[in-house]
C-alpha cells in the first residue's frame, strides 16, 4: 500500500470519527473519487482552525499528497471537470506555491474549468484576484515574483474580468516593476490601473514616478545637444629651416 493511500485512509478515519459518519468511499472508487474524499477530509481538518495563517500552513502540509494526481491530470490533457484540481490551485496560492498554481491555472483556463460551487467567482477572477492580493500584501510570507505576475497577466490577457480585479493586478505588476527599478514600465501599469478603477490607490504612485521621469527626459536633450569642450592644441614648434 502506498504512503499516499495510507495517509488518505488515516485522514478519512479521522474525519469520519469527528463527524460520526460512515465512510462515503466505495471499495471500487476511482482515483478521482478518492481525491474528492481526501479533499473533503482535509476540509474538515481545516474547519476548526481560526487563524488564516494557520490554515495556509496546514494546506501547505496537505499539498504534496495531491502532487501525483495533479501531475497526472495535467499530463493527460483531457480537460474534464475537476473540482479537486481547481481547489488545489487555490490552496497552492494560499500556501505560496505560485508556480504550481499557475500551471494548474493555464490548464483550467484552456479547458474552461469552473471553480467548485461554493465559489461564486469565475476561475479567471479567482486567479487574478488571489495572485494580486498575495502580491500586494505589505509583508508577504511568500512574495510573488515579477515573472509570476507577468505569467498571470499573459494567462488572463484576453479574458473578461471585473475592472476592479484587473486594476489590482495591474497595480501589483507596477509595484513589482518599481521594486526592480523599472520605472517606465511601472508607470505604464499604474496608469492602466487608474483607467480601470479610479479608486485603485495608484495616484500617489503615479505622481511619485512622473516627476523624476520628467526631469530625466528634460535633461536628456541638453546632454545630447551640448558640445564637448574643445581642448586647445599645442602650437607646433617652428620648423622653418634657418640658414647660418
Amino acid at each position: 500500500m502506498s504512503l499516499a493511500r495510507k495517509h488518505f485512509q488515516k485522514s478519512m478515519a479521522a474525519a469520519q470519527a469527528a463527524t460520526n459518519q460512515a465512510s462515503p468511499v466505495r471499495a471500487d472508487a476511482s482515483q478521482y473519487e478518492l481525491m474528492q474524499a481526501q479533499l473533503h477530509a482535509h476540509k474538515l481538518e481545516l474547519k476548526p482552525i481560526q487563524s488564516i495563517t494557520g490554515k495556509c500552513k496546514k494546506k501547505a502540509e496537505f499539498l504534496p499528497l495531491y502532487t501525483p494526481y495533479i501531475e497526472g491530470v495535467l499530463a493527460s490533457g483531457n480537460g474534464q471537470a475537476d473540482i479537486v484540481l481547481t481547489m488545489i490551485m487555490l490552496w497552492s496560492i494560499d500556501a505560496g506555491n505560485y508556480d504550481t498554481a499557475l500551471n494548474i491555472a493555464a490548464y483550467a483556463l484552456k479547458h474552461h474549468l469552473s471553480m467548485p460551487d461554493a465559489h461564486k467567482r469565475t476561475t479567471a477572477c479567482v486567479i487574478a484576484e488571489e495572485i494580486a492580493d498575495a502580491a500586494l500584501k505589505s509583508e508577504p510570507l511568500h512574495p510573488v515574483s515579477l515573472q509570476q505576475l507577468q505569467t498571470t497577466d499573459q494567462l488572463l490577457r484576453d479574458i473578461d474580468l471585473p475592472d476592479q480585479v484587473k486594476a489590482r493586478l495591474e497595480k501589483a505588476i507596477g509595484i513589482a516593476y518599481q521594486s526592480t527599478e523599472q520605472r517606465t514600465q511601472a508607470l505604464e501599469h499604474f496608469k492602466k490601473a487608474l483607467l480601470l478603477d479610479n479608486r485603485s490607490g495608484v495616484k500617489a504612485l503615479i505622481k511619485a514616478l512622473e516627476k523624476p521621469l520628467k526631469e530625466h527626459a528634460e535633461k536628456a536633450p541638453e546632454t545630447a545637444t551640448s558640445k564637448p569642450t574643445e581642448t586647445p592644441t599645442d602650437t607646433p614648434p617652428d620648423t622653418e629651416d634657418k640658414t647660418s
